[in-house]
């Protein structure tokens, strides 16, 4: 009796930041100013994007640099049926993500044969490939300053502040969360986790290597792509410069800051990148005889956010989980392994 309260107790205690942090998350919008529920849309839309680049890099092992494609496919897919077809957006998303499939899939297709550094080079045509289309698209049908979209109504309700796109951001964002923590616990995720830790030795366990690689590609390209839509309906404006390569370089970044192979550390990271360069802009801005030279900002950031990935690469490769984990076990009356393997969250 004792040992199941015991556990009980221990259930309840892990899950307690959860309920806090969605509580807080639910009480936020009534406080906030628009440009915090800006910020605040902004890192639930990239905590999308870093869950599922965790999912395929973070749990499957298999490494990509083509994030910023997917996401630029899902967003254009939704410009152009909105565009074209009058389609109203919240029809596009369902589009957008077989879209991501189909590109996970062919692009996933070289993974059977490339691993590590050449696998990451592959999905690079991923990115140049969507980019060269979309670009294309736009010239073709004149849109020199990218394709605009209405903002989308749901039940009568017009989305034009960010309390509505707060709470459907919000929702989305869980919804996700929820899907890849329930896959990852499954027969698939163990899939991919044997996969991570040595093909060879998965393979004689009985796991289909290839066919769990393509679906780690087409589950993580088909929520990036929704990420992609839902960032072009939030936006209301789709174009190829709202896309660089460094945004896949930032969602590694988010990935490795947060700490591999946690879900909870893709949300960190992605947190700590989206806020830090506010941060330093307003770090920036106290100083004397910064006013006025908008060029310094920009440089601090890209220099600030190099030093962090590096301090995070050779300091602390375990990321920010493992950083609260490691808080977490020196707490009185706790008993955790640091980093466990089996730990999603």
């Amino acid at each position: 009796m004792f040992s199941s309260s015991t556990a009980e107790a221990a259930g309840a205690a892990r899950w307690l930041p959860v309920v806090l942090a969605l509580a807080a998350a639910t009480l936020f919008p009534l406080v906030a100013t628009p440009f915090q529920l800006d910020l605040a849309c902004q890192v639930f839309l990239a905590c999308i994007g870093a869950l599922s680049l965790m999912v395929l890099t973070g749990f499957a092992g298999q490494v990509s640099l083509g994030h910023a494609g997917l996401i630029a496919a899902g967003a254009f897919t939704t410009g152009i049926l909105v565009k074209e077809f009058a389609l109203p957006v919240f029809l596009t998303i369902p589009v957008a993500a077989v879209s991501g499939m189909a590109l996970g899939l062919v692009f996933g297709l070289p993974s059977l044969r490339l691993r590590g550094l050449y696998l990451a080079v592959s999905t690079l045509a991923l990115y140049f490939a969507v980019i060269y289309l979309g670009g294309e698209y736009e010239t073709k049908r004149g849109f020199s300053t990218g394709i605009l979209i209405e903002p989308p109504s749901i039940f009568g309700y017009r989305l034009t502040d960010g309390r509505g796109w707060y709470a459907l951001l919000l929702a989305a964002l869980v919804l996700i969360f929820w899907m890849a923590r329930n896959l990852l616990r499954g027969r698939t995720g163990r899939a991919w986790g044997a996969i991570r830790g040595n093909e060879t030795v998965a393979a004689a366990l009985g796991v289909n290597v290839p066919r769990a690689k393509l679906m780690a590609f087409v589950f993580s390209s088909a929520i990036t792509a929704v990420g992609g839509a839902l960032f072009a309906s939030y936006r209301g404006f789709v174009s190829v410069d709202a896309f660089p390569l460094m945004l896949s370089v930032q969602y590694v970044a988010m990935i490795i800051i947060g700490g591999m192979g946690s879900l909870v550390g893709a949300i960190l990271g992605a947190v700590f990148v989206t806020v830090l360069p506010y941060a330093i802009e307003v770090f920036v801005s106290l100083l004397p005889g910064s006013i006025g030279h908008p060029n310094q900002v920009f440089a601090v950031n890209y220099a600030i956010f190099g030093f962090v990935m590096i301090v995070f690469l050779v300091l602390e490769p375990g990321g920010l989980i493992a950083i609260g984990r490691s808080i977490h076990a020196k707490l009185p009356g706790k008993r955790i392994r640091v980093g466990a393997p089996e730990n999603i969250l």
